[in-house]
């Protein structure tokens, strides 16, 4: 996983939603249980704020009524395989 050492702030969150995507989508497309991406991670506070940022920006969705589980968007899917992010 990505060390934060010299680097600024933003670019270790752009790492960590890097990571967080491409477990959703290259890894093991399909729902998710966030504590077992936070695990695969190794970082859980960093996780929670990456999922955030990711719903926020329509590439992860949430099962309704239930934040335990995540998966990747179409648009998630469709911008990596473009390589847009």
């Amino acid at each position: 996983m990505p060390d934060q050492g010299n680097q600024s702030p933003a670019r270790y969150d752009d790492q960590i939603d890097s990571a967080v995507l491409d477990l959703l989508v290259e890894d093991h497309p399909g729902l998710w249980a966030v504590e077992e991406i936070e695990r695969m991670i190794g970082v859980p506070l960093a996780t929670y704020d990456s999922l955030r940022r990711l719903q926020g920006m329509g590439l992860v969705h949430r099962l309704k009524g239930d934040d335990r589980f995540v998966f990747a968007s179409r648009a998630g899917v469709r911008g990596r395989e473009l390589g847009e992010f």
